[in-house]
């Protein structure tokens, strides 16, 4: 199978990533990595090709068209989708493999340990990630590997389908800019094609970086591409983050609307770093 991640910035986390996959009990077929908005890096293993890609986008992040990359490259073959912060555990393809055999229609989706600032210095073990990954806190509503997951906790740092699957779903929509909404929007159309989510019990650890809490870093694209979500399905995706930014007096966010009064000043962004973890 092959697996695939995108790049802006994180060149440590991304070696690390790639650190992982040499490790892995059963080797990628090879790994694609999509520079998003910046020059590719050079990379190589001894255990897999890697190849590199890279797209620019002057309104943001061109998170969705990365992803949708797969299409075109392998439109065949199981895919594995892994955030570049996240280092698979040994048997992270292996149990994917299993399980896209067993289960080839639908959608498998891995958890996730976040890992204190540090932990992925230079001479890690997995041994170690598994002492110091945390859970999510959204992991209370997973029940089990093999179950339905609600389409709403579906994220895409650590998932696998097959390239049939993908394209039955259609892929990531691509007007959705830069970050926030394209991952729930793929869960949904995915629960509209009749795509199963399941729970799965492959695990990534997630490498610590600085983050923003709420994302005043992301305020723009998330407002945008809310609105865009609500046209198709209805109903806010986000709503967390917009509650903050409805009681930060940044926007005015009712059932039906959301309008921005006022974009987050240098400082307000600031003073949500340094909240965050």
């Amino acid at each position: 199978m092959n697996v695939l991640t995108l790049v802006h910035g994180r060149r440590p986390h991304l070696a690390n990533l790639i650190q992982g996959l040499e490790a892995s009990s059963v080797l990628p077929r090879g790994l694609w990595i999509v520079h998003m908005n910046e020059a590719p890096g050079a990379f190589s293993s001894p255990h897999f090709p890697i190849t590199t890609l890279r797209l620019d986008e002057p309104a943001g992040l061109p998170l969705a068209r990365a992803r949708n990359c797969v299409a075109s490259i392998d439109p065949e073959a199981p895919w594995v989708f892994l955030d570049v912060d996240c280092i698979p555990a040994h048997d992270l393809l292996a149990q994917y493999r299993d399980s896209l055999l067993a289960q080839p229609d639908a959608l498998h989706m891995g958890q996730v340990r976040y890992l204190p600032e540090g932990a992925n210095r230079s001479g890690w073990t997995e041994a170690e990630l598994s002492a110091r990954g945390a859970e999510h806190p959204v992991a209370r509503f997973r029940t089990g590997p093999g179950n339905a997951l609600p389409y709403h906790l579906f994220w895409s740092l650590n998932f696998a389908c097959t390239g049939q699957v993908f394209a039955r779903i259609g892929g990531f929509d691509e007007e959705y800019r830069g970050y926030g909404g394209e991952d729930t929007d793929f869960a949904f159309r995915a629960r509209r094609a009749g795509v199963p989510l399941l729970d799965h019990a492959a695990v990534a650890f997630h490498q610590y970086h600085p983050s923003y809490e709420p994302p005043l870093n992301h305020f723009a694209d998330i407002v945008t591409n809310a609105r865009h979500f609500y046209r198709r399905w209805g109903v806010w995706p986000m709503e967390g983050w917009l509650r903050a930014f409805s009681e930060l007096g940044l926007v005015r966010w009712t059932d039906e609307h959301l309008e921005i009064i006022q974009a987050p000043s240098p400082e307000d962004v600031a003073r949500a770093l340094s909240s965050g973890s």
